[in-house]
């Protein structure tokens, strides 16, 4: 019953990776949600975490499949991703650890993060991800772990997005991801982003792109992709298939 189960599941995701109609209806819901700054409606355990729910319950998925040592996350604006994953390692059990890096973490949202339970697995960094002293403490927590997760969620720009890329994939472990949120603004109207640096042609999914054509070890993992249809990362989900 359960390989019938998996069968039909596969059969059905692929349906609607191939469902142009929907995936025109996704994007649009996109656009017009974003009116109502909807990621930022949401909150793991009282904090904000500002991702949609279907890319919450893929990175549970990830979480569980990969069941990382250290998770490192690029942005950690009011915490709630952070939180989110030290508690799923809580639920795991064993040793994990969350890493968070952000170039101000303001203090009212330290303060909230270092008060709540699952602080306990959490160490933050302040600093620029792309900064040569933030990356070698990364490094630092990084030595003497089997299993790695890396998540971009900073600077939007391409070339800030395609540096911590270059900077930080070497620690992603085979059969890990290397994930990249926000390439949505490649697919949004330019106006969404005016007061931004970033936008078409200037932000995660063109850094993503620019990365593929010079690295063997990663591929986009449409199966993601292609179940949630509603995603901030469209060929975001990388895969490390090389060690």
């Amino acid at each position: 019953m359960r390989d019938m189960f998996e069968k039909d599941k596969q059969e059905n995701i692929q349906k609607l990776g191939m469902s142009d109609h929907l995936r025109t209806l996704s994007k649009k819901w996109i656009v017009d949600v974003s009116a109502y700054r909807y990621s930022y409606n949401f909150t793991w355990m009282g904090r904000p975490i500002i991702q949609f729910p279907q890319d919450i319950i893929a990175m549970q998925e990830i979480i569980w499949q990969v069941k990382p040592d250290l998770i490192i996350e690029t942005g950690i604006a009011r915490g709630g991703s952070l939180i989110f994953y030290a508690s799923l390692l809580e639920l795991i059990g064993g040793d994990g650890k969350v890493l968070g890096i952000d170039i101000d973490i303001r203090e009212h949202n330290r303060v909230e993060i270092e008060k709540h339970p699952m602080y306990k697995r959490i160490t933050m960094i302040q600093g620029s991800s792309i900064d040569k002293d933030v990356v070698k403490m990364v490094y630092e927590h990084a030595k003497g772990k089997n299993r790695i997760l890396v998540l971009l969620d900073s600077n939007h720009t391409h070339e800030h997005v395609l540096k911590e890329m270059n900077l930080y994939s070497s620690l992603v472990t085979k059969g890990s991801y290397l994930i990249v949120f926000d390439t949505i603004i490649e697919d949004m109207p330019e106006k969404i982003f005016a007061d931004r640096p970033w936008g078409k042609g200037n932000n995660p999914k063109t850094a993503v792109w620019e990365f593929l054509k010079n690295s063997e070890r990663f591929e986009i993992d449409m199966e993601i992709e292609n179940k949630l249809l509603i995603t901030v990362a469209p060929d975001g989900y990388l895969k490390c298939v090389k060690e």
